[in-house]
């Protein structure tokens, strides 16, 4: 089994998983309109994620790391040699949320391995909740999490 990570807001810990906020806003690896959950391999690759987005004042709101875990039979994984040369960017190129659009819409996992762009040699997991398979991922409970004010 591999455990992944999620961090959120508090107030969003009970949606957390639906991915309802990469459907409205789109992310890396999703346009607008296509519903992914971004979850990381470790909580520090979670809260790196999280906090590259952040202000200061932002890191003083309640956030909750979830844990989900899922078996790596559910698992593709992006071919990282195929990726374009520039894909670290940011903003991210378009074609990478071709390659996430493409996947959901051919529902060929319930789980997509990819890079993280911060960390490349570090893996990120993009979950997909209509998928069939979605519903053998275990989420777990929310469990507090306070960035270090320094």
């Amino acid at each position: 089994m591999l455990t992944a990570w999620r961090i959120v807001k508090k107030r969003y810990a009970a949606g957390a998983f639906d991915g309802e906020g990469a459907r409205l806003f789109g992310g890396r690896w999703n346009s607008p309109g296509v519903a992914i959950v971004y979850v990381a391999s470790t909580r520090s690759l979670a809260v790196l994620e999280m906090a590259v987005h952040l202000d200061r004042s932002t890191l003083l709101a309640s956030f909750v790391l979830i844990p989900c875990e899922f078996d790596d039979r559910l698992v593709t994984a992006v071919d990282r040699k195929a990726l374009p040369a520039q894909w670290r960017l940011e903003p991210p190129l378009p074609a990478l949320a071709a390659i996430g659009d493409a996947w959901v819409k051919q529902a060929q996992s319930a789980v997509l391995a990819v890079p993280s762009a911060i960390i490349e040699e570090e893996t990120n997991f993009l979950l997909n909740p209509a998928h069939p398979d979605f519903l053998k991922i275990r989420i777990g409970h929310p469990q507090t999490f306070e960035f270090d004010q320094r």
